[in-house]
């Protein structure tokens, strides 16, 4: 007993707590940093407060989170200078004069994309300036695109090197090479789905698209020539990942030799600027700023609650309930994806994985696969009202006359599709699982 309340009593005030603070529009970070201090204090006086600064610089020293600031520079770089258009013109190119071609190519972009910065919130960015435009220009409909545009921008999240991955790699004591090379193939498998429905959409309703994209007819030399500026990039792309792949260099490593190789791509196409690394910078200090009063704040709370019993209690609660161990697993994705309405992917992290990886690791299920799920589960909420990041980026930088119901409004069915693909990894986990396996 804890002040006379036993760790249930605890954990129902606790969550209370960090609504109520939520709802009056404290940031989450200092939330849940202001809740450990006060439990530390009254539970077991102030020589206990160390035990935050233990708790929170076990994590933050950990090698491979140096990895995220590399990850994060690559994507601002990339948002800055023309290597993005150019790629997605260059892939344009290849695609040929077809039906729902820009549609393609929008999703091999973001995939590509997602590949060299692992940052879902620069795609976005990224496909809202770049790809949104053209498939408006060409004539496909005004809700397909923006629908298109958001799923694929949160591809950024799926196609490895993606920042998720590394902290659930942190948080849950699991390999992030393993991690990175079991998410490739669902995340393929997604970007599968996303092309096939728009095709069956166009297919079955031409209004939806030109009856084929227009540019002129080129040779393949023509085609070669037209792409040789983004030669450098893919070099970039295919020697960070293979290099990761391989087990030549760990990920914060290959992350290293992927910004500096952006680095020198911009600067090989004469864009490197003062400015550019300037903004490139600050954006990346202010993204890690951020991530990293996260990391304090949850670690914090969850050490405190590890401390007074809770990641117990919560084991004995999960593995104690009167359903199957597959049951509690969908319970725990349905958890994920109902907080991903309100808050942000590396809080929902920080806050439930350290509590759920125990009944995880009781029911023998593949930390790996539960990775990938995650993963899945938090894309739902890029795109879910009414938090739905990707549609307040992709507002930022569209048309004024694109409202945000428009946006909203064009979420449903490619949230429908990720569900489908999420539903096809929890049944099928050999889609995740064979790949490491194979490696």
């Amino acid at each position: 007993m804890l002040l006379g309340l036993d760790i249930a009593t605890w954990s129902v005030l606790i969550l209370v707590l960090i609504v109520a603070l939520l709802v009056v529009g404290v940031p989450l970070a200092f939330t849940t940093g202001a809740i450990a201090v006060a439990l530390c204090l009254s539970l077991y006086g102030p020589q206990s407060l160390y035990l935050i600064g233990t708790r929170t610089f076990g994590f933050l020293d950990s090698y491979a989170l140096v990895a995220v600031p590399f990850f994060i520079f690559m994507a601002s770089i990339l948002e800055r200078s023309g290597l993005a258009r150019e790629l997605y013109d260059a892939i344009r190119v290849w695609t040929g004069r077809t039906i729902g071609g820009a549609a393609n190519v929008t999703t091999i972009f973001a995939i590509i994309i997602g590949a060299i910065i692992g940052v879902a919130g620069g795609e976005m960015v990224l496909l809202g300036l770049v790809a949104l435009p053209q498939l408006l220009r060409l004539g496909y409909d005004k809700k397909l695109s923006i629908g298109l545009v958001c799923a694929t921008g949160a591809l950024g999240s799926m196609i490895p090197p993606a920042l998720t991955l590394v902290f659930f790699g942190l948080a849950a004591g699991v390999d992030i090479g393993d991690l990175f090379t079991a998410s490739f193939v669902p995340g393929l498998l997604m970007a599968a789905i996303f092309i096939t429905y728009v095709q069956i959409r166009i297919r079955l309703n031409p209004a939806l698209a030109p009856a084929a994209d227009d540019g002129p007819i080129l040779s393949f030399r023509e085609k070669f020539d037209r792409s040789k500026g983004v030669a450098l990039p893919l070099v970039v792309l295919l020697s960070t990942l293979g290099s990761i792949y391989l087990g030549v260099a760990s990920v914060t490593e290959s992350a290293s030799v992927g910004a500096l190789g952006t680095v020198l791509a911009v600067a090989w196409r004469r864009e490197l600027t003062w400015p550019l690394m300037r903004a490139a910078v600050a954006q990346t200090m202010a993204a890690c700023g951020m991530v990293l009063w996260l990391v304090i704040g949850t670690n914090a709370l969850v050490g405190v609650y590890t401390i007074m019993g809770g990641i117990d209690f919560s084991k004995a609660l999960l593995t104690g309930l009167p359903i199957p161990p597959f049951a509690v697993l969908v319970l725990m994705i349905g958890v994920w994806i109902f907080l991903g309405f309100f808050i942000d992917w590396i809080a929902i992290l920080l806050l439930t994985v350290p509590i759920f990886m125990p009944a995880i690791k009781t029911f023998g299920y593949d930390p790996i696969w539960v990775g990938i799920l995650f993963n899945m589960a938090v894309q739902v909420g890029y795109l879910t009202p009414p938090f739905a990041p990707a549609c307040f980026f992709i507002k930022g930088v569209t048309p004024p006359e694109i409202t945000m119901e428009e946006i909203f409004n064009a979420m449903w069915p490619f949230i429908g599709l990720q569900l489908i693909a999420l539903a096809l990894v929890l049944f099928f986990p050999e889609i995740a699982l064979w790949l490491p396996r194979v490696l």
